[in-house]
């Protein structure tokens, strides 16, 4: 846990020896708000592979930059893409960005995801916000031994996603004219989409949607004492007795379609959010 400490205190230590612009949101911009980073007035751009301990994202349409500057009058830093359990990353690796996150200031996080809607009331195109969520990606980046430093051994979860943050949300979906659905969101390790029988078995669980990706940064942003916000394209119908083929380029289509809608909530509930 000490290397852990150290590793946040390098990786700080460079961003503010980069500048000194102190963030007091963190972003981060999934599949679907990539482009956001692009509207952010920037104050520092730095690349992933340029911060020490940091990891760089090998997936499609993941920018791989950490933008910090002012969006809808709120100070953020900004993942401009982030990194997968899949990519080959542990745990620790794919989540140290939040705990910096946190120790630049933050005290919130807002992130967006594509996802699988199984849930027969979701469309693709669909924008959804986490109410709770099912890990069964197999990993947890809280398990090892504990840095009271960071956070509390035993974190409380019966409230991941901020309920305060939800209502500023759904009031801003209305005030926008853009419908937004609350959804269960269930995490797998991936990289590979889930067969029918799965389908079945995750909805079986409660679940609405399903990714691969989000939970262990909400994970380690809630045992960091951070307020969190999760947002999701629908990008495909996953519904075990009509099920197609995935196609990689119309899921980035769905969620590219979507964008605009998806920034204009996240400026707008930055706008309107009470911290």
């Amino acid at each position: 846990m000490s290397q852990l400490w150290d590793r946040i205190a390098e990786a700080t230590a460079y961003i503010t020896g980069r500048t000194a612009f102190r963030p007091e949101v963190g972003l981060i911009l999934g599949t679907g708000l990539g482009e956001l980073g692009h509207r952010i007035d920037a104050a520092c751009t730095i690349p992933f592979g340029e911060v020490p301990h940091f990891v760089e994202s090998t997936a499609t349409s993941h920018d791989g930059n950490l933008v910090l500057g002012t969006l809808g009058g709120r100070r953020v830093v900004a993942m401009q893409g982030r990194v997968h359990y899949y990519e080959g990353y542990s745990m620790q690796e794919i989540t140290l960005p939040v705990r910096v996150m946190q120790a630049l200031g933050c005290r919130a996080l807002v992130m967006s995801n594509a996802v699988g809607g199984m849930n027969p009331h979701l469309a693709p195109g669909d924008i959804t916000v986490n109410t709770d969520h099912i890990n069964l990606m197999g990993d947890n980046p809280l398990i090892g031994p504990n840095d009271d430093r960071l956070g509390p051994r035993f974190p409380d979860m019966s409230e991941p996603y901020d309920r305060g943050f939800i209502a500023t949300l759904e009031r801003t979906a209305v005030e926008l004219k853009t419908p937004v659905k609350k959804a269960v969101y269930v995490a797998v390790a991936g990289p590979n989409l889930e067969t029918a029988a799965e389908y079945r078995f995750l909805r079986a669980l409660g679940a609405d949607t399903v990714g691969m990706s989000s939970v262990p940064e909400c994970l380690v942003a809630v045992h960091g004492g951070l307020r969190v916000l999760g947002l999701s394209v629908v990008t495909d119908a996953c519904f075990p007795d009509a099920l197609k083929p995935a196609d990689v380029s119309e899921i980035i289509r769905v969620a590219n379609a979507a964008q605009p809608r998806l920034e204009a909530l996240v400026t707008g509930f930055l706008e309107r959010v009470q911290l």
